[in-house]
């Protein structure tokens, strides 16, 4: 039909130019029509044509799709059939488990409880054999374990089984007191995989080269660090020894302590936590030292010439009680007064030299602590500026500034009270050799004054 209007519509608009051209040519308009009426029956016998076949295609559809679903619903009852079916048979077979479950409990009556207690002790020898040194030794041993503890409640284990498994917890046992030597893979420091010959002290430790080796996860490396060397002093003699007893330091955490040994950090790091305070503090305290030893040194020679001198009555300039003689030589004729003071002179001439350094040396033992709290205030800084950063969380990250504030409280203490008593020594020398020089100078002027009355 749309076909049809769509003839009729192009034959109107054709028809109104054909209006003007009727008046020069009225047979050629009548064919147009004509020949526009056969289209126009042509088309629609063509439509009802096409419409039967199209009708007649629908019912056809129509009909299959009646049957499919006549089929479709067959099945449905046929299956909901055999769902109710199955469904009775799936609740007669619970009944008749649960009771055939009931009654093997029954008839196994105590080898249930021995069969928990086997498969708990079997999974806590898999987790014990899986860290242990000798499944290096003797690998695949958790296989047969994980079968075992692996087991349904109502499967038991066999008498074969069993026995295994006594044998297994025998042979730990055993190796756990054998020192044996043997080679396997080993993680090298640097990355690398090489074979090694090892040697396996028990089940606590493993040791090749004079080094103790890590153990964890089934795999042998090296420790990035050694502990200290009481440690590993042994541990060569206990890799060439063949018989006999050899002092060697076992660990039964297995690595847990000897990890903590490793972790211990030496007097050099220690030392080094102090940074730059630190090293400022050790640069006073050597200074110390040195300025005490050479005071010690200069003292012990001055002390010896005035021992010497006190003995001999001619007087010796290279010391200052013979310096102190000199002048009294040299001033016999003058009054007490004069003398004393002359003598006075002498005494303090030589006292800076005698004192030389001491005050230095009592500053740095002053200095010294002072800058060991210094050290400890940056570093509490440095640790509350990490906990406003990161928070208090983490410990590690506080560490640095802790350890540098008490490194450094420490090594202000250790040159400062050292020095302390070092300097208390050496004035006590210095001031000793003055009170000698007063003491001969006093019995100089007595002499003296005694002669001039």
């Amino acid at each position: 039909m749309r076909n049809t209007f769509k003839i009729l519509a192009l034959a109107a608009l054709i028809a109104v130019p054909a209006n003007g051209a009727l008046a020069q040519s009225g047979d050629t308009a009548a064919v147009s029509l004509e020949r526009l009426m056969e289209l126009v029956r042509q088309g629609t016998a063509r439509e009802r044509t096409e419409e039967k076949k199209r009708v007649t295609e629908f019912q056809k559809e129509k009909n299959t799709q009646q049957k499919r679903l006549a089929d479709s619903r067959a099945e449905r009852a046929r299956l909901q059939r055999r769902s109710k079916q199955l469904e009775d048979q799936f609740d007669t077979n619970e009944r008749d488990i649960t009771q055939l479950e009931t009654q093997l409990k029954e008839r196994q009556g105590n080898l249930n409880e021995l069969f928990g207690v086997v498969k708990q002790s079997s999974e806590d020898l898999r987790g014990f054999i899986g860290e242990s040194l000798v499944s290096l030794q003797l690998p695949n041993r958790e296989e047969f374990l994980n079968s075992l503890s692996q087991k349904r409640d109502l499967e038991l284990p066999t008498i074969g089984e069993l026995r295994q498994f006594w044998s297994m917890y025998m042979e730990e046992i055993y190796q756990s007191g054998q020192v044996v030597k043997f080679t396997t893979t080993v993680n090298s420091a640097s990355g690398g995989t090489e074979e090694r010959e090892v040697v396996r002290v028990g089940a606590f430790n493993l040791i090749a080269d004079g080094q103790y080796l890590n153990f964890s996860g089934g795999d042998v490396s090296e420790y990035a660090a050694q502990p200290s060397g009481r440690f590993t002093s042994s541990t060569s003699d206990l890799v060439n020894a063949t018989s006999g007893y050899v002092a060697f330091g076992v660990d039964p955490s297995r690595g847990q302590i000897l990890s903590m040994f490793i972790r211990v950090p030496t007097m050099w790091e220690r030392f080094n936590y102090g940074s730059y305070i630190g090293y400022a503090i050790a640069v006073l305290g050597i200074l110390g030292l040195i300025l005490v030893i050479i005071r010690f040194v200069v003292l012990f020679g001055i002390g010896s010439k005035v021992n010497a001198q006190m003995k001999d009555p001619k007087p010796n300039e290279d010391n200052p009680l013979g310096r102190i003689m000199a002048v009294y030589e040299q001033n016999k004729d003058t009054d007490v007064e004069t003398l004393e003071l002359k003598l006075d002179e002498a005494i303090l001439k030589d006292s800076p030299a005698i004192e030389k350094t001491l005050p230095i040396i009592k500053v740095i033992s002053v200095v010294a602590p002072l800058m060991g709290l210094l050290g400890t205030v940056t570093g509490m800084i440095q640790t509350f500026q990490a906990i406003t950063l990161y928070g208090a969380g983490d410990p590690q990250i506080m560490a640095g500034g802790i350890s540098q504030a008490l490194v450094t409280t420490v090594l202000g203490l250790l040159v400062a009270i050292p020095l302390t008593l070092l300097y208390t020594l050496v004035s006590s020398r210095a001031k000793g050799i003055i009170h000698v020089l007063e003491e001969q100078s006093a019995g100089i002027i007595a002499l003296h004054a005694e002669k001039s009355s």
